[in-house]
């Protein structure tokens, strides 16, 4: 590598901490500016891994490479894409890059960088990042990035939401002096929603519109109210009770006590009783808006109807810690934080007349317009899946993120459980997922049954091999495989590729990520059986057989659909309560 590289020194901090004044663009445009800032310093290839924090940076690099300013590589694994940069740079002798979105998928670069560092490879890490207020309020795939890669980066920089990204980047390139050694440089870009092009976002467009000003939400003030702050009036509150990630069977007994309707996610483990609600995420647009109260146990992530809930200023909420946690700072959160059950009840109180009992009639006609339509379709779908294996579980179930844990969140019926429920929730990145099953599998040597998707699956899919002399878990793997990444088609980049024909083909590559890898082949190589099933009788009967060693079930199904399946299931389900 010559020493005409534009690298900064090591370990220079080049980005500002706080927006610049008068920068106010939105993420398209950040974004655009960003990869202009980064063709002008010599980056001529670009990998990325699909992610939806990083949508903003996908749609402006299809529109650069439209116009022939970058060649794009897409990779749906992150290590692969951080060590495909790294080869590009090393082979072009020049600057290459790598983007990402946020949470672990940052994380998997890890290696990648190294490398760059003790090799003087020019690798440019951007990675997508949450908007500041965000951050440390336990909200999902939030961690910290600025800093993630140590000492290893030669230049870093953080780039907070609004602000124009070009000249911390800049800045980058250019810091470098003569005799410094080149390596890696790490810029993190934060970025808020809308993440999808609005009105006025041409796709035509190649810079940033720098002048234009739009109105950004302000920061919420954290909260951090004390117990004795609530206005706890005695008396009956039409309160519900929300359990994230391991809130534990407690959070249900509190339900059954105080006579709450419980939304519980499927990894809280407390998805059970007659308090627990069926396919609630559907049923918060009819009954949310008459909610005064919420109690929440464990740590929710998974659905954005739930979000919502736990964001509106109108709800009072209080959330159980019994003991300190790390998934959030404190006076971050807007919950009041109560660690006694005692509180927790006086803050609660009992369920409004006929409250509880509202939810339930809805949850039990959502249920059943859910089973009607299931039934009447002959096409195997992911919901087919859910439900099957759910039923069909009794000993341990992980569950990969993506569509798998939101298709069971809506089908499992809370009159029967497995023995645990485990998912990685805590960034909820699609990442180490086969391995972390094998590990809880090995644990107790309980049999487990995985329920993931195929890129969740094919990212780990090394996972498979297991040394000469190695205990195996006894470990079912049932990859649902719609040939590449089907939960953005129920997002709002499904709807713009289907809307918008311009947009059809971006969001099928950076974001579909099609692929046709023979699962078969890929078992057999690792020495799993493999066993393919298209039907519900046979998946019926293949779930039935006990879980011995290592298999895999692979049960194909239709991406294509998938969006007109989610709009009939809420279709279905608002005819039933309307």
């Amino acid at each position: 590598m010559t020493g005409t590289s534009k690298f900064p020194s090591p370990s220079a901090s080049v980005g500002s901490s706080e927006p610049k004044a008068g920068s106010n663009l939105s993420s398209l445009q950040a974004a655009r500016s960003a990869v202009s800032a980064l063709t002008a310093a010599g980056v001529t290839d670009v990998v990325i891994s699909p992610g939806s924090r990083s949508a903003p940076l996908a749609y402006a690099l299809a529109e650069a490479e439209v116009q022939g300013r970058v060649t794009v590589h897409v990779r749906i694994d992150e290590r692969v894409a951080g060590f495909t940069a790294l080869g590009l740079a090393r082979g072009g002798h020049r600057p290459a890059a790598v983007i990402t979105t946020s949470g672990t998928a940052v994380g998997e670069l890890m290696p990648a960088v190294m490398e760059a560092h003790h090799a003087g490879v020019p690798l440019v890490v951007l990675s997508a990042d949450r908007p500041a207020e965000l951050h440390g309020t336990g909200a999902n795939q939030t961690t910290v990035q600025p800093g993630i890669f140590a000492e290893f980066p030669a230049s870093t920089a953080n780039v907070r939401a609004g602000e124009d990204p070009a000249g911390a980047i800049g800045a980058a390139f250019d810091a470098v002096s003569a005799g410094s050694p080149v390596g890696p440089i790490h810029i993190n870009l934060q970025f808020r929603d809308p993440l999808i092009p609005q009105d006025g976002d041409a796709a035509e467009l190649a810079v940033p519109v720098a002048g234009r000003s739009e109105e950004l939400p302000a920061e919420p003030a954290a909260t951090g109210r004390d117990a004795a702050a609530l206005t706890n009036q005695p008396g009956t509150h039409r309160a519900v009770v929300v359990a994230g990630d391991g809130a534990g069977e407690i959070a249900a007994l509190f339900a059954r006590r105080a006579g709450l309707p419980l939304l519980a996610e499927p990894s809280s483990n407390a998805r059970f009783g007659p308090n627990a609600i069926g396919a609630y995420r559907l049923l918060l647009e009819e009954l949310g808006p008459e909610i005064e109260r919420a109690v929440v146990f464990g740590r929710p992530t998974l659905s954005r109807p739930v979000a919502a809930l736990l964001a509106r200023r109108d709800v009072e909420k209080a959330i159980y810690v019994p003991r300190p946690v790390n998934w959030f700072t404190a006076g971050r959160r807007p919950e009041t934080i109560i660690t006694d059950l005692a509180g927790l009840f006086d803050f609660a109180g009992a369920g409004a007349p006929g409250w509880l009992e509202r939810w339930q009639a809805a949850s039990a006609a959502a249920t059943a317009a859910l089973s009607a339509l299931l039934d009447g379709q002959s096409e195997l779908n992911g919901l087919h899946v859910a439900d099957l294996v759910w039923d069909h579980t009794d000993g341990n179930l992980v569950l990969g993120s993506s569509n798998p844990i939101r298709d069971l969140d809506l089908m499992a019926a809370p009159d029967w459980h497995p023995l645990d429920v485990y998912a990685n929730r805590g960034l909820a990145g699609i990442d180490g997922t086969i391995a972390t099953a094998a590990g809880i599998a090995l644990a107790n040597g309980i049999p487990t049954r995985l329920l993931l998707g195929d890129l969740t699956f094919l990212h780990d899919a090394g996972a498979l091999l297991l040394g000469t002399g190695e205990p195996e878990p006894d470990l079912q793997i049932v990859v649902l495989n719609d040939g590449g990444g089907g939960i953005f088609s129920t997002l709002e980049h499904g709807a713009l590729g289907e809307e918008q024909a311009e947009y059809t083909a971006v969001v099928e590559r950076f974001f579909g990520t099609p692929h046709t890898v023979d699962v078969s082949a890929l078992a057999a190589a690792y020495g799993v059986p493999h066993r393919l099933v298209r039907s519900v009788d046979e998946l019926d009967a293949a779930l039935d057989a006990p879980i011995a060693g290592r298999s895999i079930l692979e049960v194909p199904v239709q991406r294509a659909s998938l969006r007109d399946l989610h709009a009939r299931v809420k279709s279905a389900v608002q005819a039933v309560l309307a």
